[in-house]
């Protein structure tokens, strides 16, 4: 099938980060991933994007602010006309480092934050930094851009949903994403230790509908994690459809795991054009359309609206990429979902320390 516009580009600049945070989506084997686009192949990236229908790109990583040409990069995405969005941890940027990004054509910032409180975030993410992300989103502010507050959700916060809403408004945040964990990467090895209960899940739902009912900032985006919904979510809005990806070291994928599977071929930014890597590349075809899907996915009528769920879950859990994502109620398979709902609890391990 041709290849649809993409509308998305999520610029993954550097996977290494100061934080370990145990549901971290990238790679295990993250640091034999190095940098290898420096400015000037990212702002070519970035024009090719552009030239592709590209609108919108988020800079992220690991923790993009471990780059010191962080704001080279910013100010090539600027000139290439996209709108661009920071998707960090605060840090090392800090609040004093927000001012040469400004300049340089920084649009919005999602700043990552794992909980309302100090102690239970600085847990989690492995290393003291909760109050530096409090100064760093009230610089956000201060500068007068848009601040996304971006909180996964798990067993260990679940159930002070309210605080966090609490600090969000407190923040000024424009929009607060409670994000429940997706079982990729580091949340997978952890799924055990993080998946909630029904129950934390109901309640949580509740805090939110009545905060929603309280006014209308921040806008707050609240999702069932697959393992509760019964429906698959459209991985990325669908494989190849609307966003791409391209890796520290080039490769372009229609999400962040995509290079993990099996037999799939994805091609290099450094060593094509990006348009050919987005609409020529095998892997990037594989599982667009509805040519590949098995049933019950070829005759479903949520087939264009769900895409069969996610093709990363799919293989992790069952072993076959092209299966139908045990996420859905209807999948042949989704007796593997509903016992892992039941899991007992166990220990964390943190970014950095892979078995």
């Amino acid at each position: 099938m041709k290849a649809p516009r993409p509308y998305n580009l999520i610029a993954e600049l550097t996977y290494r980060c100061p934080l370990r945070c145990p549901y971290c989506s990238n790679p295990l084997d993250w640091k034999a991933v190095g940098d290898g686009l420096d400015a000037e192949a990212w702002a070519r990236v970035f024009r090719e994007a552009a030239a592709l229908g590209v609108l919108h790109v988020g800079l992220t990583g690991g923790e993009p602010g471990a780059r010191r040409d962080l704001a080279e990069i910013v100010r090539a995405a600027s000139t290439a006309d996209l709108y661009t969005l920071l998707v960090t941890a605060g840090t090392p940027i800090g609040a004093e480092g927000l001012a040469p990004l400004v300049d340089a054509g920084l649009r919005s910032v999602q700043l990552s934050i794992q909980d309302a409180v100090a102690e239970e975030s600085d847990r989690i993410a492995g290393t003291a930094c909760f109050e530096g992300k409090i100064e760093f989103a009230r610089a956000v502010r201060a500068l007068g851009l848009p601040l996304v507050l971006n909180v996964v959700l798990h067993r260990h916060n679940l159930g002070r949903v309210a605080e966090i809403i609490r600090l969000a408004r407190e923040l000024d945040a424009e929009r607060l994403e409670l994000a429940n964990t997706q079982y990729h990467g580091w949340a997978r090895l952890n799924r055990a230790a993080l998946l909630p209960t029904a129950q934390q899940l109901e309640d949580a739902a509740q805090v939110v509908r009545e905060a929603r009912r309280a006014g209308p900032r921040p806008e707050i985006q609240f999702v069932l994690p697959d393992y509760f919904a019964d429906r698959p979510k459209p991985c990325m809005g669908g494989w190849g459809q609307r966003a791409l990806v391209v890796t520290p070291d080039g490769s372009v994928l229609p999400c962040h795991e995509a290079g993990r599977l099996p037999g799939l071929e994805f091609w290099n930014a450094m060593d094509r054009p990006l348009a050919a890597c987005w609409a020529e590349a095998p892997g990037m075809n594989a599982f667009r359309g509805e040519d590949w899907m098995p049933h019950p996915c070829r005759t479903c009528p949520e087939r264009a609206r769900d895409f069969g769920g996610c093709r990363c879950q799919a293989y992790f859990l069952t072993g076959d990429a092209a299966r139908t994502d045990p996420a859905c109620a209807l999948a042949p398979q989704h007796d593997l979902v509903v016992a892992a709902r039941s899991e007992a609890e166990a220990e964390l391990v943190y970014r950095g320390r892979a078995p």
